[in-house]
C-alpha cells in the first residue's frame, strides 16, 4: 500500500484477487517474476516506478565488514623491532584513547611507521594504513559508490572503517597528498563524518586517531630528494596536535637493530655490523654537513644484512645494496666500506681489489677529506 500510495500506483488489489498469492491474513506473496497483473496499464506503472527504486537500493558492504568480528587489523608482532626515540609517547597516546592526531617527519627508512605498526602490535590496537599518492581523493579515502547487479553498491573507504572500529588510521607518506586530503578537515577535528549521499552520520569510535607519516614538514621539498612531496595546506597541518621528529637511531640502538636481523638470519659477525654502524654514521654526517648527496639509512643497512646471509661476502653485500646509486656515489661508499673494515678481504677477487685500489690512488686525498676520515 506504501509502495502504490508514493508512487501514484492504483490499489494492489490484483495481489489479494490471487487465492495463490495469500501467504497468511494480510500477507500475500510478490515472488514469482512472471505474474502480471491484469491491467497492461498498471503492470506497466509498477516496472517503471520498480526499476529506479531498485537501482537506488544501497549495499554498504564495507560497513558490515567493519563491524565483523572475525576480521582484525591488529599488526603482528616483529620480533626484531628495537623501541627507540618517541616509541614510548606514541605508546602512552595511542594507548590512552584520546584522539590526538600526530604528524611524524623525517628521512626515509629511519622507522617511521614501523614504529607505529609496532605500538599498535604492543597494544593490541587495530592499525589501517593508507599510502597516500597524488591521486589519492575523497573516494579512495572515504568511500564511492558502483551501480552492480542494478544496485548502488557503497564501497566504505579506510578512513570511515577506522572511524567505526576506532582503530588508528595511519596516513603513510601524508606529503605526497594534494587538496583532495582536505575531506579529512573534519574528521582530523575528531568530529563526525556526514555522508552526503546517504544522510548517515558516522560517529568515531573510542580510540579512532590519525597518524600522519612524511618525509617533509608539508612544505616541499627543496633539494628534490623526496620528488611529488608537496607543500600541504597550512589550514590541513594546523589540525595536527604534535609533529614530532624522527631522526635515525643512535649507533647502539643501530647495533642492536642489525643483531636482531643477523640472529633471525643466523649470521654470527658481530664485527661486520659494527663496521656497518659506523660506516652509515659517517656517510649520514657528512651528508648532513652536506659533503655527499645520498645516505644510508637503517632500512638499507638490514638489507646489507639480509645479503650478507645470502652471499656470505661483506664487500659484496655492501656493494649490492649500495647499487642503487650513481657509480660514483656507489664506488664512493664501497671504497669508504674498506677502510672502515679493516678484516676486508680482496685477495679473493682480484678484479674488483684492482679497482678499488686503483680509485682508492686517484681519490685518497679527496676521499680523506671528502669523508672526515684520519
Amino acid at each position: 500500500k506504501d509502495f502504490c500510495a508514493k508512487r501514484n500506483l492504483p490499489y494492489p488489489g490484483f495481489l489479494y484477487s490471487d487465492p495463490s498469492r495469500k501467504v497468511a491474513w494480510g500477507k500475500y506473496s510478490v515472488a514469482s517474476s512472471s505474474y502480471s497483473p491484469t491491467s497492461p496499464k498498471v503492470s506497466a506503472a509498477v516496472a517503471e516506478a520498480t526499476a529506479p527504486a531498485m537501482a537506488a537500493t544501497v549495499v554498504n558492504f564495507a560497513s558490515k565488514r567493519a563491524t565483523n568480528t572475525t576480521e582484525s587489523f591488529v599488526p603482528e608482532k616483529n620480533e626484531t623491532y628495537v623501541p627507540f626515540g618517541f616509541f614510548n609517547d606514541m605508546k602512552n597516546i595511542i594507548k590512552s584513547k584520546i584522539f590526538y592526531p600526530i604528524y611524524i617527519t623525517g628521512l626515509s627508512g629511519n622507522g617511521k611507521t614501523f614504529m607505529i605498526e609496532q605500538v599498535c602490535a604492543a597494544l593490541n590496537r587495530e592499525l589501517i594504513r593508507v599510502n597516500i599518492t597524488k591521486r589519492t581523493d575523497e573516494t579512495d579515502l572515504i568511500g564511492s559508490y558502483e551501480l552492480i547487479d542494478g544496485n548502488t553498491v557503497r564501497r566504505e573507504g579506510p578512513v570511515i572503517t577506522a572511524m567505526r572500529r576506532g582503530a588508528v588510521l595511519l596516513l603513510d607518506e601524508c606529503d605526497l597528498g594534494t587538496e583532495d586530503i582536505l575531506c579529512l578537515q573534519p574528521i582530523l577535528e575528531g568530529k563526525p563524518y556526514f555522508d552526503k549521499k546517504t544522510g548517515e552520520v558516522v560517529h568515531p569510535a573510542a580510540g579512532f586517531n590519525v597518524i600522519a607519516t612524511a618525509n617533509t614538514k608539508g612544505k616541499g621539498s627543496d633539494d628534490g630528494r623526496f620528488a611529488g612531496t608537496n607543500i600541504l595546506n597550512e589550514a590541513f597541518l594546523d589540525r595536527f596536535a604534535f609533529t614530532y621528529e624522527q631522526d635515525y637511531a643512535d649507533a647502539k640502538v643501530e647495533k642492536k637493530i642489525l643483531k636482531k636481523i643477523a640472529d633471525g638470519l643466523g649470521v654470527d659477525d658481530d664485527a661486520f655490523l659494527d663496521n656497518l654502524v659506523t660506516w652509515g654514521d659517517i656517510i649520514r654526517k657528512s651528508f648532513k654537513q652536506q659533503v655527499v648527496s645520498e645516505i644510508i639509512t637503517t632500512r638499507r643497512l638490514c638489507m646489507i644484512v639480509d645479503n650478507f646471509s645470502i652471499f656470505a661476502d661483506r664487500v659484496k653485500a655492501v656493494n649490492a645494496a649500495c647499487a642503487r646509486f650513481s657509480t660514483s656515489t656507489k664506488e664512493a661508499f664501497i671504497n669508504l666500506y674498506t677502510k672502515v673494515d679493516a678484516e676486508v678481504s680482496l685477495t679473493a677477487d682480484p678484479a674488483r681489489a684492482a679497482a678499488l685500489e686503483a680509485e682508492a690512488a686517484a681519490a685518497a686525498v679527496a676521499s680523506a677529506t671528502r669523508f672526515d676520515l684520519k
